[in-house]
């Protein structure tokens, strides 16, 4: 009854007890179930901050693949609990609300994935992390923001390759690369609406600023940057910089981590096209909660669940990215 109650309700964040102390709650659950909490950067600070590990799309996978944990919490969106799943089929994976999806995998239904590439049989298929495991199982090997440079260049040139479902991001690689990869037409939500406008005012603001761009931006917002790079090594790039102000152009929810490590220096926020507010996050990412994070832990539940015979498939594409990352140092 209680999970019937809990989807009318959308997971609701009320249904939790207010006096509880949910960080104290939480701590306590996860050691008594022995579970693990896995963050992605872009989740809220109070949920980052509760995490055993936070990272990128990369470093969840990684960190997935090894735990030794019984329960998996996937603090992110519904593709990253597929990818732990489908690394740990034995392991229970839960996330805190089923409804924080991703509009970039949304962008590349698997049927029409999957006929595109029936109708290039001599391409090699790279799909990006951000996709559905019906996406993954019709793909010869995965990459993140991290590695997809790397992996890339791991062919031989003359190899035809897919590359899906991110434009922006497929356009970046094949500049850096010299590569021709065939792309799906899609994205990010988040990355596509940074305003190259209101990021030149900023820069007007900040003269000295460096601007940090992600590769899923447009081209437009890429070719303003002085550093392009995956969540992570945006991160790193600032840590190890002199330069004391960066204009951000990923989701803002990273802004937290940067603070955290680098409080001597200024984080600005790279804003939307059509809003006023100074920040770009993705409305996916904040349906996960610090009650929605206890309950799920309390109860084990929302759990995720793939179709074996997709996961058979889609753990060949997964497990080649992370053996090629070892090898590469990534």
């Amino acid at each position: 009854m209680y999970k019937e109650e809990w989807l009318k309700k959308g997971f609701a964040d009320e249904s939790v007890d207010k006096s509880i102390d949910l960080k104290a709650a939480i701590d306590s659950l996860r050691k008594e179930k022995n579970a693990v909490i896995l963050a992605h950067y872009y989740q809220t600070g109070d949920i980052q901050d509760i995490a055993d590990y936070v990272g990128d799309s990369l470093a969840l996978a990684q960190w997935a693949a090894k735990t030794e944990a019984d329960i998996i919490v996937l603090c992110g969106v519904h593709f990253m609990g597929e990818t732990a799943k489908i690394l740990c089929p034995d392991k229970k994976v839960l996330v805190p609300d089923l409804n924080a999806g991703c509009s970039l995998a949304d962008s590349c239904p698997a049927d029409k994935f999957a006929q595109f590439v029936k109708e290039h049989p001599d391409h090699t298929v790279i799909s990006y992390v951000n996709t559905t495991a019906a996406v993954k199982a019709v793909t010869d090997i995965v990459v993140t923001s991290t590695n997809a440079k790397q992996i890339v260049e791991s062919f031989p040139k003359d190899e035809k390759l897919i590359f899906g479902p991110d434009r922006n991001l497929g356009n970046y690689i094949n500049s850096v690369t010299n590569r021709n990869m065939l792309l799906w037409d899609g994205a990010c939500h988040v990355h596509e609406q940074f305003s190259v406008e209101k990021i030149v005012e900023l820069k007007k603001q900040y003269p000295d600023a460096l601007i940090l761009a992600h590769p899923e931006c447009k081209g437009a917002v890429l070719a303003l940057a002085d550093f392009v790079g995956s969540t992570a090594a945006i991160l790193k790039y600032a840590v190890k910089s002199d330069k004391k102000n960066f204009i951000v152009s990923t989701e803002s929810g990273i802004i937290h981590e940067m603070r955290k490590q680098c409080p001597e220096k200024n984080f600005i926020p790279a804003p939307p096209i059509d809003s006023t507010c100074g920040c770009n996050e993705c409305n996916f990412m904040r349906l996960n909660t610090l009650e929605k994070l206890y309950n799920c832990l309390k109860y084990e539940w929302p759990t995720i669940e793939v179709d074996e015979a997709v996961a058979k498939e889609a753990v060949k594409p997964i497990k080649r990215m992370l053996e090629v990352s070892e090898k590469l140092g990534l």
